[in-house]
């Protein structure tokens, strides 16, 4: 069971959990910090043991003579930083005592984290709802928009996120892919040189495939941006599908493009992504696969097309079918 911090939500944001050594060459807590933290902001260490802003188990505040030993953990509340805002808002699709369903825009993080914390969608949220307890019950890539589910009640979460242990959640994704290569001139912007990778005879092969079941292995390794794929058993797999193919009616517009239907039935990191990368189906915008690109601020005129459709699942508690499905659309899906 979770430890519960003493500490309660401040600004949609949760206070963070340190755990201490139980020895060392520190006499006291405040020694340690301002080791280890004091080359950010000694005055702040030290003004929050004064303002009895740094406390342990059961809310204790601690002083600067507070011994190292006396405590295993600490609660404190982060300093926020100064954030850009996010020009784009999650729109709730439902909201009963449960469960909220969520429309996340592109570039909006799902939880706080780096550079953003207010502008994450669970923080909003939160103080928009005053709902401190609430938590996603799983994460979209900044990157990607669409549906997220987010817990409302602690005493039901268990029984919606052994949903998500079980794979008993059908979630149902759509990407747009560029099926010749254009030099972007028309519009002024630069298609990325490794999108298509193939022939464009050899993407009509792969699509003519379509529908396919895509299978292959992957891993994540801590401290890499991309996931990895190995050889052996395939432990990721996701059917696609062709929903329409025409010529794009966004920043490249006329370059011919496909808009594809995605249904993972596993949930390896960036799955969707690899997997059509390595058909030579890179999502239009994608900055990490099949290359990784040179890290640049968001251009809101470049999201990428990719979009969770939607979820749906038999309700837990009530035995119902249940289906959540965005309003939003790509801006680079073939024109009808």
């Amino acid at each position: 069971m979770a430890m519960a911090s003493p500490l309660p939500v401040r600004n949609g944001v949760n206070a963070t959990r340190l755990r201490l050594p139980s020895s060392g060459p520190w006499h006291t807590v405040a020694d340690y910090l301002l080791e280890r933290f004091g080359h950010v902001d000694p005055e702040g260490i030290l003004r929050r043991f004064a303002d009895g802003e740094i406390v342990g188990l059961g809310g204790s505040p601690l002083t600067v003579d507070t011994p190292l030993g006396a405590h295993e953990f600490i609660w404190y509340y982060r300093s926020l930083p100064v954030e850009t805002p996010i020009p784009f808002e999650a729109a709730i699709l439902h909201h009963d005592e449960h469960l909220l369903a969520v429309d996340k825009p592109h570039f909006l993080p799902t939880t706080p984290g780096g550079r953003f914390i207010q502008e994450s969608a669970l923080v909003r949220l939160r103080n928009q709802t005053g709902i401190d307890d609430l938590v996603p019950m799983h994460r979209l890539d900044r990157a990607t928009a669409g549906v997220i589910l987010f817990a409302v009640n602690p005493e039901t979460r268990g029984a919606y996120q052994t949903l998500f242990e079980r794979r008993e959640i059908t979630k149902r994704y759509q990407a747009v892919v560029a099926l010749e290569p254009r030099s972007g001139l028309e519009t002024g912007v630069r298609l990325p040189d490794e999108l298509p990778s193939l022939e464009p005879h050899e993407l009509d092969e792969v699509l003519q495939q379509m529908p396919l079941r895509y299978e292959n292995r992957m891993s994540k390794v801590k401290g890499q941006l991309r996931s990895v794929v190995e050889q052996g058993t395939p432990n990721a797999s996701t059917l696609i599908s062709v929903a329409a193919r025409g010529r794009s009616a966004g920043h490249f517009a006329g370059t011919e493009v496909a808009l594809l239907d995605l249904d993972p039935l596993t949930g390896k990191t960036h799955q969707l992504r690899v997997h059509l990368a390595s058909l030579g189906l890179g999502i239009i915008n994608d900055a990490f696969y099949p290359r990784l690109w040179d890290w640049a601020e968001d251009d809101y005129r470049r999201p990428l097309q990719l979009l969770a459709r939607s979820i749906a699942f038999t309700d837990p508690l009530s035995g119902e079918r249940r289906e959540f499905t965005s309003h939003r659309t790509l801006c680079e899906a073939p024109s009808s």
